[in-house]
């Protein structure tokens, strides 16, 4: 689900070059346009925890299970649940920019440097630990992920700025994956993803109109390329993320996101004839390798 997911997340780029709209007002589109479907993702989740609840058989069980129900009538809500969004609200308006700045391929990849943010927090803070594999895998697959991209840090011109929001980017990835995972040790994928995408929505509308961005797409096209980044990146994709937040580890969740750099960089081949070189299909070969070898040396438990 995560590698899936991933995947899915990849191809959001594409879709911001297709936009018609500014780089703020696509992100805050690929939110709104994706609330309808998180809120009936959430209302699917309490209908879930109403019949399992329904079916135990331990009173203890059931009585848990009822408390948490009860919750999912008021929507699931936590205040807790806006924190993600916030996050995820600055890294979207960063990376949207740094999209249109800089490569494609250059904005996914240090975006996807959260992977050395998220170990480090979630080694140092909340306890999860891994083997003498794990950082190996890592450190394979961010190598990888750089040659596919094959990213250039020129100290000149406006892509070394691009650059730079995609490492600001990274910051604020970072923080969503972090607040995500704690969040589902409590709450189901649809709250989180509802929830957090109000917060999102709020955020990116205010930002747009600030910056005076263009808002409307010109054309029925420009609404489909807006659409299938809300259903394609933002449900499905950060949905199966989100999802699979609950059963990974955060670090190794955050080492096979590295793959979006990956897609990203053969979709925009395909799109927009940006050349892939044998030692780039090679990169990706080391990044599906490290994936595998953080796999093997990702930690089982963490402190509750």
């Amino acid at each position: 689900m995560a590698l899936l997911g991933a995947t899915a997340i990849g191809l959001a780029p594409i879709f911001v070059r297709w936009s018609e709209t500014g780089s703020t007002a696509t992100a805050f589109w690929r939110v709104a346009l994706s609330l309808p479907f998180a809120w009936v993702w959430m209302i699917y989740d309490l209908r879930s925890y109403e019949r399992e609840r329904v079916g135990s058989k331990s009173t203890a069980e059931s009585s848990e299970t009822s408390t948490r129900s009860r919750s999912w009538l008021r929507g699931g809500f936590d205040w807790r649940l806006f924190i993600p969004g916030i996050f995820f609200a600055g890294d979207l308006a960063v990376w949207h920019v740094s999209i249109a700045w800089t490569t494609v391929a250059n904005a996914t990849l240090l975006a996807n440097c959260a992977t050395i943010f998220v170990t480090l927090v979630a080694w140092l803070f909340f306890g999860e630990k891994f083997r003498w594999l794990f950082p190996v895998g890592m450190i394979a697959a961010i190598v990888g992920a750089a040659v596919v991209v094959q990213a250039s840090f020129a100290v000149s011109g406006q892509r070394v700025r691009g650059d730079l929001l995609g490492l600001v980017t990274a910051m604020f990835y970072a923080g969503y994956q972090l607040s995500t995972k704690r969040l589902r040790a409590r709450h189901a994928t649809g709250a989180i993803m509802f929830w957090s995408g109000v917060a999102m929505t709020a955020i990116l509308f205010a930002v747009t109109i600030r910056f005076n961005e263009k808002i409307f797409p010109d054309s029925a096209r420009g609404w489909w390329v807006l659409v299938g980044l809300a259903m394609i990146s933002q449900v499905a994709g950060q949905g199966m993320i989100t999802w699979a937040l609950a059963h990974l580890p955060s670090g190794f969740t955050s080492v096979t996101l590295l793959w979006q750099p990956v897609v990203a960089a053969f979709v925009a081949w395909l799109a927009f004839a940006e050349v892939l070189t044998p030692w780039q299909a090679a990169g990706a070969v080391a990044v599906l390798a490290g994936i595998w070898l953080a796999k093997l040396g990702s930690g089982k438990k963490e402190k509750t």
